[in-house]
C-alpha cells in the first residue's frame, strides 16, 4: 500500500512540476516586447511554434517585416524637397 501510495506522490510532483515549468516559460515570454520577439526573419524552430501558437503574432510581425524592407518612392523631378518643422525633416509622401 505504501509503494503505490509513494507512487502516486511521485507522480503527481512531476506532474505539478511539469505544469509549473510550462507556466513559468509562458509568463517570461509573454512580457517580451514584440520587437524583441520579432527583431530577426521569423524562420527556424521558433517561428513554426509562433506560427502555430500565435498566428495573429506571427502575421503582424511577418507584415512588419514586409514594411521594413519597402522603399520609399524616389521624389518626382520638379518636386521640392521635404519640409523642416522645427527639428524634424518631414517627408511628403
Amino acid at each position: 500500500m505504501t509503494d503505490t501510495l509513494g507512487m502516486l506522490l511521485t507522480i503527481t510532483l512531476l506532474i505539478v512540476a511539469a505544469i509549473a515549468i510550462v507556466a513559468a516559460v509562458v509568463t517570461v515570454y509573454a512580457k517580451v516586447p514584440l520587437e524583441k520577439k520579432y527583431d530577426s526573419a521569423g524562420g527556424g524552430l521558433g517561428g513554426s511554434f509562433e506560427a502555430v501558437w500565435m498566428p495573429s503574432a506571427h502575421e503582424a510581425g511577418m507584415e512588419r517585416d514586409r514594411q521594413t524592407k519597402r522603399t520609399a518612392p524616389a521624389p518626382a523631378p520638379g518636386d521640392p524637397p521635404s519640409r523642416i518643422d522645427g527639428d524634424r525633416i518631414v517627408l511628403d509622401i
